[in-house]
This record gives C-alpha cells, structure tokens and sequence, in this order.
C-alpha cells in the first residue's frame, strides 16, 4: 500500500494516449523486442492517472476521488491501493 502522505509523479517512459475516450499507457522501449504490452485504464483509473502529477499526494487523490465517483472510503482505499501496485510494478508511476 502506498502511503497517503507520498507524492507520485509518472515516469516520462510511459506515454500516454486516448483513444476514443479510452486511456491507453505505452511504454518506451529500445528495441522492438522489449514491447509485450500496453496498458488500457478503466474510468476510475484514467481519472486516478490524471490526477496523478508530481504535486498531489496520495491522500488528496483520494479524496478528489471520492468527490467525483459515488464510493465509500473504504473501497477507495481498497481499489486505489491495488492501482497504484500495479503501476509500481510495471512502472509507469515513480
């Protein structure tokens, strides 16, 4: 679980697209050979990945999100913490 108080900012390595409406994340890579994925974001997680920017911390997302989307504080904890591992893991978020 990442800590409320941290800040993430997006690695400049993950490119980022929309495509009808669809957010998609797109690695950079060296070689051709290195590409095995792209990445495509939910609604809930396009707006996570929009808000993520280097300068809001971790508690002030949430609480953005629980603004926006009709949710409990619970489940925001619970869903977010899961996003934001798996942006860890495959490194689109520093």
């Amino acid at each position: 679980m990442v800590k409320d108080n941290v800040v993430l900012r997006k690695n400049p390595d993950m490119i980022t697209r929309v495509i009808d409406d669809q957010v998609i994340l797109v690695p950079i890579y060296k070689t051709s050979d290195e590409i095995n994925c792209i990445y495509t974001l939910n609604n809930v997680g396009s707006t996570l990945w929009e808000l993520i920017n280097g300068k809001r911390s971790v508690a002030a997302i949430k609480k953005q999100v629980l603004k926006d989307f009709d949710t409990t504080a619970k489940e925001v904890d619970k869903e977010m913490g899961k996003f934001l591992k798996e942006l860890k893991e495959i490194k689109a978020v520093k």
